[in-house]
């Protein structure tokens, strides 16, 4: 073998060689990276999680509490109907004593038992030219739940993005395996003795680092993620 082709083949082992250290150094920081990200999203997606729990239990206590409310304020309701029927036939009965006795009760009734929106309500029951509740007033029943619901629907909010956080952290999971996989096929190029399977083999790992970098940078990183802010520049 003549010196010439000896340098040529010592020559293409040194660049090869140059190729593998770059690529180990850029892999190992990608694999920390991948690693570190996906630690986040597991990080906000326990956060998530737990809010939402917390979220759910208190929309389900507000929902409880705005059901007993709308109970009682029927209950009420039936009082303040039955009043309001016996005052009308005493005013028929042009019964003064009967029509005092049940304007007071119905005041009574209205004036300690009724919110501003349930007042509302049951003028609007009491304009109508049939007897009607005031529960059939559009939206009106609905207004009892709208904190709970509001509050469950954030609570569905946070557990949809935790299951994101989630589904993230696993896509930079397998994104590290795949570096790790590069990184052992990197660290074995220098086993083969012959220059064709060493570049085979670094030609492979790079095609594994090219498919997990290309595939990471489509996951979306943590919400609220803000590399700047670890330096205290954010």
């Amino acid at each position: 073998m003549s010196k010439e082709r000896i340098k040529s083949k010592k020559s293409r082992e040194d660049i090869l060689e140059i190729i593998v250290a770059i690529f180990l150094g850029v892999t190992a920081l990608a694999t920390a990276w991948a690693s570190w990200i996906g630690s986040l999203h597991g990080g906000n997606q326990a956060t998530n999680y737990t809010q939402s729990n917390n979220m759910a239990a208190d929309g389900n206590s507000r929902w409880n509490e705005a059901s007993q409310s709308l109970m009682q304020d029927m209950m009420t309701w039936n009082e303040i109907n039955q009043a309001n029927l016996n005052y009308v036939y005493a005013e028929q009965k042009n019964d003064k004593d009967e029509m005092e006795k049940y304007q007071y009760q119905l005041e009574q009734l209205m004036n300690d038992n009724c919110s501003d929106e349930f007042l509302d309500a049951i003028n609007w029951a009491l304009d109508q030219k049939e007897n009607v509740s005031p529960f059939t007033k559009d939206g009106y029943v609905d207004s009892y739940f709208a904190d709970a619901n509001s509050v469950l629907e954030e609570s569905n909010t946070l557990l949809e993005q935790g299951k994101k956080d989630n589904a993230n952290g696993d896509a930079y999971g397998l994104v590290t395996v795949i570096y790790s996989v590069v990184l052992f096929m990197l660290g074995i190029v220098g086993t083969f003795k012959r220059l064709p399977n060493r570049t085979i083999v670094l030609c492979v790992a790079i095609a594994g680092f090219l498919f997990a970098t290309i595939y990471m940078i489509t996951i979306p990183l943590p919400t609220g993620f803000n590399l700047l802010s670890y330096f205290g520049m954010a």
